[in-house]
């Protein structure tokens, strides 16, 4: 019997920050180690900052320089 299609994931693209996902979502790590969320939307860290990768945490936010003088 065919499998069933499976729906698409929606990834949404963020300027300066993390991918957003549609979740639920498991994630393969590079250790071969899986990262599982259930959550509606899961933010992805790209920056590499967070402490809790591959989850985002806003480490980057914290990150920029502000230029106001």
């Amino acid at each position: 019997m065919p499998e069933a299609p499976r729906p698409h994931c929606r990834v949404t693209l963020t300027e300066n920050g993390p991918l957003l996902l549609e979740g639920p979502v498991e994630v393969t790590l590079p250790d071969g180690g899986t990262a599982v969320s259930d959550r509606f939307v899961v933010a992805l860290c790209v920056c590499r900052k967070s402490r809790i990768h591959p989850w985002c945490d806003t480490s980057h936010r914290r990150r920029v320089k502000n230029d106001e003088s």
